[in-house]
């Protein structure tokens, strides 16, 4: 992508802009807002910094519509299945009694909305490790490309 000599500092603040993504877990909405401000700071300054940043902003937005897609498609599943266990006058008088709800009637839908769940909890592992596997390849100087994300920004 680009023929210059990539220095030191730009591979470290490369670095840097995929690890602040983990700022999620002390500021609410950190791993998009952190990322952005390092990214634009520095993006007009070096094309290996503005890359890598466009990378990891992809990367966070394109797993954050993926985690609403799959909840959009796992809270109703499990909630409508769980709810075909009772009757309307079981919910509408509060009395839910769960010693009645069979096996049976949760197979189908709710398993359905168990394996989104489950896509969800696998798909927070490897944003984890990705992030971490973009990071590396930025301190090594090279470019790298998350999988399975869509180009917001180009």
């Amino acid at each position: 992508m680009e023929t210059l000599a990539i220095t030191k500092n730009e591979k470290n603040y490369a670095s840097i802009v995929h690890l602040s993504a983990f700022s999620k877990f002390l500021i609410p909405l950190g791993n998009y807002i952190v990322p952005i401000v390092l990214w634009s700071t520095k993006k007009r300054e070096s094309s290996f910094v503005d890359y890598h940043g466009k990378q990891i902003i992809n990367f966070q937005l394109s797993v954050l519509l993926y985690t609403i897609l799959l909840g959009i498609i796992a809270v109703p599943a499990i909630v409508g299945t769980v709810l075909s266990n009772f009757t309307w006058n079981e919910i509408e008088s509060g009395n839910l009694v769960l010693e009645n709800m069979q096996i049976n009637n949760l197979i189908g839908l709710g398993v359905f909305g168990f394996i989104c769940c489950a896509l969800i909890a696998i798909l927070k592992i490897v944003e984890f490790f990705y992030i971490i596997y973009g990071s590396i390849k930025a301190s090594e100087g090279e470019y790298f490309k998350y999988p399975f994300t869509i180009n917001f920004l180009k």
